[in-house]
């Protein structure tokens, strides 16, 4: 059974910085795609960024140039650093996992699921 587990969410000002770590356990090795997702109430769940297990990324426009993703394969784990934070980047975040490759950044894609972190951000 596979598990995702977050943590590392939290409040911070404009302008902070945070970092998310997802650890997974129950795949048989390490060649699944990670990534982070995140959604506000009454929106649809964002595709934020992908990790392959070779290391390519994927980002989402809004997060370009201020939000990292990363993994480490030896641990299980994947970590989302995020800079220069604003009050939209506000949201609960979900770690996410996909057997085999990295597919389009979409929700709908993802075949396992975290419990979430919530990331608040003030002006």
């Amino acid at each position: 059974l596979v598990k995702l587990v977050e943590s590392g969410g939290g409040s911070v000002q404009a302008g902070g910085s945070l970092r998310l770590s997802c650890t997974a356990s129950g795949f048989p090795d390490t060649s699944y795609c990670m990534g982070w997702f995140r959604q506000v109430p009454g929106k649809e769940r964002e595709g934020v960024a992908t990790i392959s297990a070779r290391g390519e990324v994927t980002y989402t426009d809004s997060v370009k140039g201020r939000f990292t993703v990363s993994r480490d394969n030896a641990k299980n784990t994947q970590y989302l650093q995020m800079n220069s934070l604003k009050p939209e980047d506000a949201a609960m975040y979900y770690c996410a996992a996909r057997d085999f490759s990295c597919p389009p950044l979409e929700a709908r894609y993802m075949d396992h699921w975290g419990q979430g972190t919530q990331v608040t951000v003030s002006a």
